[in-house]
């Protein structure tokens, strides 16, 4: 697994379902810590609510998914908000949706419906991106030909993760895997062949979906 989509901001959205008040809390988390964590702050900030329903799902093959309908009737919260999140291929992702109940009961139907799109809502406001493993690669330039040299990488696609400036200037470029060789064919181009590439291990990044 190479690269991965997730949300691109934390973000609320709230929707009314007879009078019933469904807010919907999206953030990245990294792991199921961070995710329970979360619960617990919005239990705490949210102390008048009914429910804090929630369904999380983490890991780049989205190996870990959980779900939790906190007291609505069982399949009615938890379920229905983790098929949102899965539908979207959204991971690293934890979703939960603060209920006040409005007064009217809504039927096992109706709480699936309003649950799913309150998470939907939740979507359309945090947006997504994709996350990618990309090889990093240190390359050293001296300062006349640096600025040249970086301009042109970030015109072509290439990452520039990092630039350090000493006696000499150091780029840290990020490309996935199947790009590494372009990469090393750039750099013999733009510096005629006078500097070389170092790896320096790897990283997820985040990259706006096209």
């Amino acid at each position: 697994m190479t690269s991965y989509l997730t949300v691109a901001r934390d973000a609320e959205a709230e929707i009314e379902v007879k009078r019933s008040r469904f807010l919907c809390t999206l953030a990245r988390v990294a792991d199921e810590d961070a995710a329970r964590a979360m619960v617990d702050r919005l239990r705490k900030r949210h102390w008048d609510a009914g429910h804090h329903c929630s369904a999380f799902v983490i890991g780049a093959r989205g190996e870990v998914q959980r779900s939790s309908d906190d007291g609505e009737p069982a399949g009615t919260a938890g379920a229905p908000m983790l098929e949102v999140l899965r539908g979207h291929e959204v991971t690293d992702v934890i979703a939960v949706v603060t209920r006040w109940f409005g007064g009217t009961l809504l039927g096992a139907g109706g709480l699936v419906r309003a649950y799913g799109d309150a998470v939907r809502a939740g979507l359309e406001a945090s947006g997504r991106l994709r996350r990618e493993l990309v090889r990093e690669h240190l390359l050293e330039l001296d300062h006349a030909d640096a600025g040249r040299v970086e301009s042109e990488l970030r015109s072509r696609g290439i990452a520039v993760l990092d630039v350090t400036y000493g006696a000499h200037v150091a780029l840290r470029l990020g490309v996935p895997s199947n790009e590494e060789e372009r990469l090393t064919s750039l750099v013999a181009e733009l510096t005629w062949g006078a500097a070389a590439l170092v790896p320096a291990g790897e990283r997820w990044v985040d990259r706006p979906l096209e």
